[in-house]
Parts: structure tokens; C-alpha cells; sequence
């Protein structure tokens, strides 16, 4: 590469919070999008830092809860007013100043900079060479072996556990969470019946092994759909909606059911005092039910064992993903709108770039 190329600027678009936002899903009120510049010149780059064309960004909803700027019960750091924004995401390394990576390596980044290109220092950010070769596609590092994937199998093989022949539910099954978690207690040798919003997607979980789905915007009430599908009562619940779900599920736990909240995606954008309640907590006393929620912080020192399990069980064909691919960094926002809407299907991704 010459020098002159080198010594070139260029521009990156970058999202960034505006203001903060307590309710409601995030608007162009409080993420907006900047252009900023960015040299490529050998001196202006940090020693131990390294240059960053990001490919991929993964839309989860963890991202809803750091925007808010208030405690919210989920104890995260919130993202600062007017700095970039920070997402899981796979990039280039085009410049170097760290002898671990070279121009060209492709890395796995937990807080990656949701911009087009960025300058971040390797071990501030836990960065992980990925290859290309390895018969795993960028879309599923993301996904089975992203956050979602991570999610679940915290959820099913640590915190939960189910046993075989359990009659097993997960809510918002049709998400990048609930489809791996789904399969992961098929796996197991469990029952699983999921919930989803559209037909189309109870299709998709039949196709990924569920032993059946039914679409709770179509169904009587909550209650009546588990009456339907869970005759001999529910053993083991993910908790990926909370509210009304919840409360329904409670009515239909059996005896020393667990129950392990993951996520209450029906509550993010409400205020607490607006948020469902629960009403039927005395029947977690007289079954003797055990209700748990998790932070997959607390289980990171599992994460090798997590990647070594999903990345066989990807090879071999036992675990699979659908992903929603949105174009460009400008389509962030509204790929992050889109899953409070119940409109994708799979695993929101966004592409920023091709990694030709």
C-alpha cells in the first residue's frame, strides 16, 4: 500500500445519542446520525490502537436499556449524550498500530462503535480475530454465536437446565434469542412450544424443530392458548415478554416449574408505573415455583465453552438461524425500531458494509 494512501482521511458516519429516551422506542429525537473524519495517517493513529471498517452491527434488545439514562432495574451503564453509540459487531482491521493484528484481519467486537469506521484500542474492547474460512458465516457469529445465541444457552444450559421430557415455553420464539434457545432444549430432549406473533412465523419455528407455535395475536386470550397446548401443564419457562405473558404462564406452571426471565421486551418502553403487573404470584408458593432472571455478564467466564458447543452444533446442522438484513449504517435506527413491532423474522443484522 503507498504512502499517499496511507496518509489519506476519510469520512464516517456515525449514530450518537441525542437525548435520552425514558419511553417509547427511540426516535430521530434521540439517535441521530453525524459524519465525522477520521485519518488514516500512520502518526495520527495511538500506539496500541488499531483502525476499524465495520462490516456488521447486531440490533438487540439490551440496546433499548442503555439509552435511557435512568436506573431501570437492569444495573447497565448508560451511553453518554452526544458520544457514539456502541454495539456488538464484526469488522476489518484496515490500519494497525498493535502487534496482534495486521491490515486485513477480521475481529469479533463486543462495543463496537456503531459507525462506519473507528479507531478503538483492541484490549479496551475485547476484540476477537474471526476467520472467514471457517465455514461459519458472519451473520451467525452474530447471531448463535452473538449475544442472542450467548442469551441463550446461559438460559437453557446454566441458569435452567431443563430436564428431558420437560414440557418446556418460550415466548417470543420467533426472536434471535427464543429460536436458539428453542433449539438448544429440543437438544436436550424437551417438549417445546412457542409463542410468535404472525403465522408465517409459527411456520418458521416448526421449521427450526419446535414441536409446535401458535400465534398469540390470533389466540382467545394467553390463557386460553396455554390451556391448548400445555394440557399437562408448563415445567420450564423463558421469559422473553413479561406482562400479561407472564401472568398468564403462572396460571399454568405445574409443581417446582422454573421459570427464568431473559428479557420483558413488552415493558422497555413504558415508565415502571406503567409497566403490566403481576397478579397471580401466590401460585408460585402452593407449586412451589422457582422464578429467576440472569445478566449474561455473570456467566462470561463460560463464554469459550459456549462457543465451542454452538460452533459444533452449527457445523453438524443441530442449530440454525434467520436473520433480517438491513442495508447501510443509515438504517440503524429503523432496524432497531423494528423489533419492538413484532415486523422481522429472525435476527435483526445490519450490514454496513460487504466483506469483499
Amino acid at each position: 500500500m503507498s504512502s499517499e494512501k496511507k496518509a489519506e482521511t476519510i469520512e464516517s458516519k456515525e449514530w450518537y445519542l441525542a437525548a435520552h429516551a425514558p419511553e417509547g422506542v427511540p426516535t430521530s429525537d434521540h439517535l441521530r446520525l453525524r459524519t465525522v473524519n477520521i485519518s488514516l495517517a500512520v502518526d495520527s493513529i495511538p500506539n496500541s490502537h488499531v483502525v476499524i471498517e465495520t462490516l456488521y452491527i447486531s440490533i438487540d434488545p439490551y440496546l433499548r436499556a442503555i439509552m435511557t439514562g435512568i436506573d431501570d432495574g437492569l444495573y447497565l451503564s448508560q451511553f453518554q449524550l452526544n458520544q457514539v453509540i456502541s454495539a456488538f459487531g464484526i469488522g476489518r482491521v484496515i490500519r494497525s498500530k498493535e502487534s496482534t493484528y495486521s491490515e486485513g484481519d477480521f475481529v469479533l467486537c463486543p462495543f463496537l462503535p456503531v459507525a462506519e469506521y473507528s479507531v478503538v484500542q483492541p484490549s479496551h474492547l475485547h476484540l476477537r480475530k474471526i476467520d472467514p474460512a471457517s465455514g461459519i458465516s458472519f451473520t451467525d457469529y452474530l447471531s448463535t454465536l452473538g449475544p442472542s445465541g450467548f442469551a441463550a444457552w446461559v438460559a437453557i444450559e446454566v441458569v435452567g437446565n431443563p430436564r428431558s421430557g420437560s414440557n418446556v415455553f418460550i415466548s417470543a420464539a420467533a426472536g434471535g434469542v427464543g429460536m436458539h434457545a428453542g433449539q438448544l432444549a429440543k437438544l436436550k430432549g424437551c417438549n417445546v412450544i412457542g409463542s410468535t406473533g404472525s403465522n408465517e412465523k409459527v411456520k418458521l419455528l416448526k421449521e427450526l424443530g419446535f414441536d409446535d407455535a401458535f400465534n398469540y395475536k390470533s389466540s382467545e386470550s394467553f390463557d386460553a392458548a396455554l390451556s391448548k397446548y400445555f394440557p399437562n401443564g408448563i415445567d420450564f419457562y423463558l421469559d422473553n415478554v413479561g406482562g400479561k405473558m407472564l401472568e398468564a404462564v403462572l396460571n399454568h406452571v405445574n409443581s417446582k416449574a422454573h421459570i427464568v426471565l431473559c428479557g420483558m421486551i413488552s415493558e422497555y418502553n413504558k415508565v415502571w408505573t406503567e409497566r403490566d403487573g403481576v397478579r397471580n404470584l401466590m401460585n408460585m408458593i402452593g407449586k412451589e415455583v422457582k422464578m429467576e432472571g440472569f445478566m449474561m455478564g455473570s456467566s462470561m467466564h463460560r463464554f469459550g465453552d459456549f462457543a465451542k458447543q454452538m460452533e459444533t452444533y452449527i457445523k453438524e446442522g443441530k442449530i440454525s438461524s434467520k436473520h433480517v438484513i438491513y442495508n447501510g449504517i443509515e438504517s440503524f435506527l429503523e432496524g432497531l425500531g423494528s423489533i419492538f413491532s413484532s415486523s422481522n423474522m429472525g435476527k435483526v443484522v445490519i450490514q454496513v458494509k460487504s466483506k469483499a
